[in-house]
């Protein structure tokens, strides 16, 4: 039988399987947003007004699987991370642009995905049609933005467990116990 290695390293050579895999598991990913609810303008608007917190629970539960995940998996020595070098400028900037979007019509992109795979018209017209124009926007503007915002307050590629000096254990559980306090916290208040 084949290790893992060498099974995860016959994928990375085949994109017609990746892509095969990324269509199913984006498949599995928008059904199980619209099963949640977070795909429901009412719903995030909720999440908004800091009255339903449906949204929270589901995405603080995806990012602890997703952290504890990736990271037993990078101890097992089956991957490795690849974080991209960010900034302060491209930090802002992209959460202004996340944010009034968000806040304009109500979908996030996951979310929006999900609530065109539903049938809702005003996420396939603002939603959808609105990320590509944004992108297109984006693409054109990006030279200028690069010289002028994106770069401003580089801090690289590290990750916090490097910048704190610690393993990546130290910072993966003290995270996935605060979130999991929430999460408790929060459904303790009947929220």
């Amino acid at each position: 039988m084949e290790d893992m290695p060498d099974i995860l390293e016959r994928l990375r050579k085949n994109p017609g399987r990746q892509l095969f895999i990324g269509l199913f598991i984006g498949i599995v990913f928008g059904f199980l947003l619209q099963k949640g609810g977070v795909t429901r303008y009412d719903v995030i608007l909720g999440q908004l007004l800091l009255a339903d917190f449906t949204v929270f629970k589901v995405m603080a539960s995806a990012v602890i699987t997703g952290m504890i995940g990736v990271h037993l998996l990078r101890s097992l020595g089956y991957v490795s991370l690849h974080p991209k070098a960010g900034s302060w400028g491209s930090s802002a900037l992209g959460g202004l642009i996340f944010g009034f979007g968000f806040a304009l019509l109500g979908y996030c992109p996951g979310t929006v995905a999900g609530a065109v795979g539903q049938g809702s018209i005003d996420a396939l017209l603002g939603g959808a049609v609105g990320i590509l124009l944004g992108a297109a926007v984006f693409a054109e503007l990006y030279p200028r933005l690069e010289e002028t915002v994106l770069s401003r307050g580089n801090f690289g590629d590290a990750t916090i467990p490097e910048i704190l000096g610690v393993s990546s254990w130290a910072a993966v559980v003290p995270t996935a116990l605060i979130l999991i306090g929430l999460l408790l916290w929060i459904e303790g208040m009947g929220l």
